[in-house]
Formats: structure tokens, sequence, C-alpha cells
């Protein structure tokens, strides 16, 4: 445990942070299986509707560097290219 305040206090932001990432990772990967549901139901427009909640969702969640940016756009990259076979 840490002994310094400073070091006591990082620790507490720490906790609640953490807790605060977790559940924004969280959001994000309901809103990838919202979309991957609808593309193996094989519903395109429920699909592309679900997509562009997903994507604004990713994207918020990139900015607040929960998770890389890069990774963000690769999902919603892998997204769109799953839709867009759709027959």
């Amino acid at each position: 445990m840490a002994n310094i305040a400073s070091a006591r206090k990082r620790a507490r932001q720490d906790v609640a942070r953490n807790a605060h990432n977790r559940s924004l990772r969280s959001r994000m990967r309901t809103a990838i299986k919202s979309v991957r549901k609808s593309i193996e139901a094989g519903d395109k427009e429920a699909a592309t509707k679900s997509l562009q909640s997903a994507q604004s969702i990713i994207d918020r969640i990139a900015d607040k560097k929960v998770v890389h940016k890069n990774a963000a756009s690769r999902y919603k990259s892998r997204l769109a290219a799953a839709i867009k076979a759709m027959a």
C-alpha cells in the first residue's frame, strides 16, 4: 500500500477511473455485439442502423483514450466490411 498521501490519493483515483473506463468499454462491446447480432440475423437495414450508433460510441470512447484510436478504427472497419459483404 502507498505510504505517501499523494500516492494514496492516486490509488483512490485509479479505482474510480478504472470503474468508469470499464463501463465505457462494456458499452462499446455491447454496441459491437448488437451490430454482429443483426448481421447474423441477415437484416442489413438494422445492421446499418446499429453500425451508425456503434460508430458514434466507438469514436467517443477512442477520443477518451479508453481504447486506442487504431483499434477503434479496426472495429469500425471490420463491422462495415461485414455489412458490405451481406447479400
